[in-house]
C-alpha cells in the first residue's frame, strides 16, 4: 500500500510540474520520413529546436556506418531570409568515421552556387548506436535571423540514393526563434 501512494504522490508532483512550467525557451518542430533508401543513411525524421542563441537539428536514420565505403552523408540546407527565395546556408558533412564537416553560404540548392564557410560556431556529432546526427549551429554564425525554415538531404554511397526530407527541395514551414 505504501508503494502505491508513493508512487501515487510523485505523478501528483509530476502532473503539478508540467502544469506551472511556463512556455518552452524555443519553437520545436518536428517531421517523419518514410522509410524509403536503401542506404544506410536513410532519413526517417528530423526535429528542428531553434533557440535564443542557436539552431539544433536532429536527424533520425536506418543503420548509419562508420565505414566510408557506405558513402554516408548529408546536407542540411537553412533559409534564413524570406525575401530570397532558396537556401542562404548549407551544413554539408559526412556521417561516417574520418569525414568532416563545414557550414558554408550558398544562393540556392546547386553545388556550383555554394560559396564560402562560414565564420562562426558550429558542430555536428553523429550517434551510431543511436542512427542520430545532431547538428548545432550558433545564431551569430547565420545572421540571427527571426525565424528560419530547413531542406535536409541525405544521400549513400551514389547519386541515385539521395533522400530528402519530404519532397525533394521542400522546405519545411517557417519556425521563430524561442
Amino acid at each position: 500500500m505504501k508503494t502505491i501512494a508513493t508512487a501515487a504522490a510523485g505523478l501528483a508532483a509530476a502532473a503539478l510540474t508540467l502544469t506551472l512550467a511556463g512556455p518552452a525557451n524555443a519553437e520545436l518542430y518536428g517531421v517523419d520520413d518514410a522509410n524509403d533508401s536503401p542506404h544506410g543513411s536513410d532519413l526517417y525524421s528530423a526535429q528542428i529546436d531553434y533557440k535564443e542563441r542557436k539552431v539544433v537539428i536532429k536527424t533520425v536514420h536506418d543503420n548509419l556506418r562508420r565505414a566510408p565505403s557506405s558513402g554516408s552523408g548529408g546536407v542540411v540546407f537553412l533559409d534564413t531570409d524570406p525575401e530570397d527565395a532558396g537556401p542562404e546556408y548549407a551544413f554539408v558533412a559526412g556521417y561516417t568515421e574520418g569525414t568532416d564537416y563545414q557550414l558554408i553560404e550558398v544562393d540556392a540548392f546547386r553545388p556550383e552556387t555554394w560559396g564560402e564557410p562560414v565564420d562562426g560556431n558550429y558542430d555536428m556529432d553523429v550517434n551510431y548506436a543511436d542512427d542520430t546526427v545532431r547538428f548545432e549551429i550558433s545564431r551569430a554564425a547565420i545572421d540571427r535571423p527571426d525565424e528560419i525554415r530547413v531542406a535536409i538531404r541525405v544521400s549513400g554511397p551514389s547519386f541515385a540514393s539521395r533522400d530528402w526530407l519530404g519532397p525533394e527541395h521542400g522546405f519545411t514551414p517557417w519556425i521563430a526563434r524561442g
